[in-house]
């Protein structure tokens, strides 16, 4: 993708001054592109650390990077026998993320092989661009390079690497798979979507350039481009909806601390988990694998902390059919197969107690003006609950018997959330009033700036 440098930079700065003020305890953002295939150089873009407890951020490049300009390509940093492994080599490749939570322990860090010295702790994410989005069915594949093992890469994959970022975080305030991680994926996916509809704006640009007497089409196109630059506010409640199920969780957690008797979601998945375990000893090798994915669905949903509903309908639509499955693959009595039918049906009613009026009435550990306003938010979901809600989030955050994991960090990263979102209408009023203008012919190209930064 051939994307202006400028507004390269000024987006990838955008997208690191908004990690960090997502997460307090990050320090320093660093995203990499990487270049078009076959060659997929790796090249550091922009860089950001925090420097004071505020929100001010220093930005420049390290003086020496293997990694600054022209960079490293695919042949100087994929994985190698007898080489040096690096996260980026996995990120891309793989296209899946690398989590530095012990690097005492971290296999990819170039600076421990060449040196035996330990980096920091950091999260590393790959970018990832649908590869419908860049290619034209009609046209020819693009030629992807090959690992080591003489096989091209991608070719079981739906998406390009279009971009690498790298987030370092104070000592042990990081694990693969915590929050952070997941607030970094999904930021990454709307980095995705940006840099594909920079790449839209500049062939628009080209367009315009070349083929005036186009002026009308060219306009409706940059008229697409500037909503698809809008859509990335849409991060921001994904990231709010992600800290309101952090709060379900802890919400269920407490019930179940406090109702040993009661069986809650993760007792009947244990269940379940011990009756798969038995049942996958007799299949056959091939039919393993259908016990593999139905243990990889269960660890998944064990996870997640969805709203009921939500959390009833994955059930039905991928638990139950792999369940169906093994049914057919395995000699099950009846007796067997209406145990785990059972176990599944009490695994959906088991979803809606975190709401059951009786269990919330009895529960007397915390204050009763707690317990309603927590069990209120816990099973609402933002926009549809209004931007009032967001106030009484941070009120809910603020009560002094509340005693739940990370609980400043949660209280800060809403804060930031909030006033993000109050951004948005004087956003969308410029924007608008961008299109109209570009509509009637004046001067596009300028307002399309002047109605996303003000």
């Amino acid at each position: 993708m051939e994307i202006n440098p400028e507004l390269l930079d000024k987006i990838c700065r955008n997208m690191i001054e908004t990690i960090l003020l997502c997460l307090p305890h990050a320090t320093k953002g660093t995203i990499y592109r990487i270049g078009p295939p076959p060659e997929l150089r790796a090249v550091r873009v922009a860089s950001g650390k925090r420097v004071s407890s505020n929100s001010h951020l220093e930005w420049g490049l390290p003086e020496r990077s293997d990694y600054n300009y022209p960079g490293k390509s695919w042949d100087q940093y994929c994985d190698k026998p007898g080489g040096i492994l690096e996260a980026m080599g996995w990120c891309v490749e793989r296209q899946k993320s690398w989590t530095s939570d012990k690097p005492d322990e971290n296999i990819r860090s170039v600076r421990k092989q060449l040196s035996g010295e330990r980096e920091d702790f950091h999260h590393m994410e790959p970018v990832l661009i649908p590869k419908a989005h860049l290619y034209s069915p009609h046209l020819p594949k693009p030629k992807y390079p090959k690992n080591f093992h003489g096989q091209e890469i991608w070719q079981d994959s739906n998406y390009e690497v279009g971009a690498v970022i790298k987030i370092h975080f104070l000592d042990h305030t990081i694990k693969r798979g915590d929050r952070s991680t997941k607030i970094i994926k999904k930021l990454s996916r709307s980095l995705g979507t940006e840099l594909f509809s920079l790449y839209l704006r500049e062939a628009a640009l080209k367009a315009q350039k070349d083929l005036e007497e186009e002026r009308f089409r060219m306009c409706n196109e940059l008229a697409h481009e500037l909503r698809n630059t809008l859509t990335k506010w849409s991060f921001l409640y994904s990231a709010i909806n992600h800290e309101i199920s952090f709060l379900r969780e802890q919400w269920e957690n407490l019930l179940s601390d406090n109702y040993p008797d009661v069986t809650f979601k993760k007792h009947i998945l244990d269940k379940l988990k011990s009756e798969l375990e038995d049942i996958t000893k007799h299949l056959d090798h091939d039919d393993r694998e259908i016990g593999k994915e139905l243990f990889k669905f269960q660890d998944e949903f064990s996870n997640l902390a969805l709203l009921p509903q939500q959390g009833k309908m994955w059930v039905r639509n991928k638990l139950r059919p792999k369940w169906f499955e093994v049914f057919s693959r395995a000699s099950l009595s009846v007796e067997k197969q209406t145990k785990i039918l059972a176990l599944l049906q009490e695994l959906e009613n088991s979803l809606f107690l975190g709401q059951d009026p009786k269990l919330i009435k009895d529960l007397k550990t915390i204050p009763e003006d707690l317990k309603n306003k927590w069990v209120k938010i816990a099973y609402s979901s933002f926009p549809s609950s209004g931007d009032h809600f967001l106030d009484e989030i941070e009120e809910f955050l603020d009560h002094p018997y509340l005693n739940i994991p990370h609980k400043h960090q949660s209280r800060k990263i809403m804060r930031a959330l909030k006033t993000l979102v109050h951004i948005i209408p004087e956003v969308e009023y410029k924007a608008n009033k961008a299109l109209k203008d570009i509509g009637k012919g004046t001067n596009g190209s300028s307002i399309i700036f002047s109605g996303l930064h003000p």
